[in-house]
């Protein structure tokens, strides 16, 4: 085996690594610009809180993706955790209670994605951008086309920072316990070989005995609560219910996966990787806002960005086929 090769398999295992170089100097490039700002302590705790959104519903999403699914349905996930979370608290309900509501309705939505994609055969694309009108919907007739201002009764805490080590907020520990437990899920456990299985070659999974039904519904169930942790950091960070909050959002987090070494085509991704995208976006635009470029350049750059990792995983994949 040449060089390249060996350079080339190692890449293809370790997909995080050149998201994770990236990130490094792109930060290093803002911290050198912007010293007095970027660089800060406070700033970078920001980024890390602003991060926990889209890093804790990207998790869920890479499980889907290396299923060889998507869920577009994520950004309106969240929008109706938010709502009826506030719902929750001003009917009289305490923060754990009209949280765990809140999660077991959505957890719900997950359960009839994976019925829908299993059971009708329809594609997931398909699928999850019909249950992201409804579910944005659902949200919008619950609140009543307005927000919901109520008590946060303390749920705000997740966002602030803490007195504790290193005085990162709750959301942030959140993110890594969640990142440490689906990344075990996904690497140590029979569930996780079975989703690389059916995302690798769901033809050849299938005569392995891997059923792949019930591994599709449990994975789409899975993402979905993790979409609706998602939303209750996002309400922490609103105080209010706003169903129109998180449009967008799927966007992101599909891309965190995709930029964190994740595959479209299925049987590729990791969560360490899928983190390290989602905080390389977050650093992309404080860094963008900080310079005083306009939203449509980050865009632009966003967008190539997403671009360029998906391209590079098609060279990686044919270049090892060949």
């Amino acid at each position: 085996m040449t060089l390249r090769e060996r350079a080339l398999r190692i890449s293809s295992r370790h997909r995080w690594v050149g998201p994770l170089i990236a990130l490094v100097v792109v930060s290093a490039f803002f911290m050198a610009l912007k010293p007095d700002t970027f660089a800060r302590s406070q700033n970078i705790v920001s980024m890390l809180r602003e991060t926990s959104v889209v890093g804790i519903a990207a998790t869920g999403m890479t499980l889907i993706i290396v299923l060889g699914g998507i869920d577009l349905s994520v950004g309106s996930a969240v929008a109706l955790t938010t709502v009826a979370i506030a719902l929750g608290l001003k009917s009289g309900l305490g923060p754990v209670p009209a949280f765990l509501a809140a999660a077991v309705a959505v957890a719900a939505t997950g359960v009839v994605n994976g019925v829908l994609t299993v059971g009708l055969d329809i594609t997931p694309f398909i699928v999850t951008l019909g249950t992201m009108s409804v579910l944005r919907g659902t949200a919008k007739g619950l609140a009543h086309e307005q927000k919901i201002d109520v008590d946060a009764k303390g749920l705000d805490a997740l966002v602030l920072p803490s007195k504790g080590f290193l005085s990162l907020p709750l959301a942030v520990w959140l993110l890594g316990a969640i990142g440490v437990a689906t990344s075990v899920l996904l690497r140590r456990t029979r569930y996780g070989r079975e989703v690389f299985a059916i995302g690798s070659n769901e033809r050849t999974a299938r005569l392995c005995g891997v059923r792949v039904g019930r591994v599709k519904i449990l994975t789409y169930t899975l993402a979905s609560a993790l979409a609706a942790v998602a939303g209750l950091v996002e309400f922490g960070s609103l105080t209010v219910g706003d169903p129109t909050d998180s449009v967008g959002l799927e966007l992101q987090v599909i891309a965190s996966v995709v930029i964190g070494g994740g595959s479209l085509a299925g049987g590729e991704g990791s969560i360490l990787g899928t983190i390290i995208g989602a905080l390389l976006m977050t650093v992309i635009r404080t860094g963008c806002q900080y310079l005083g470029l306009a939203n449509w350049v980050q865009e632009i750059v966003t967008g190539s960005i997403i671009v360029a990792a998906a391209g590079l995983d098609r060279w990686q994949q044919k270049r090892l086929a060949s």
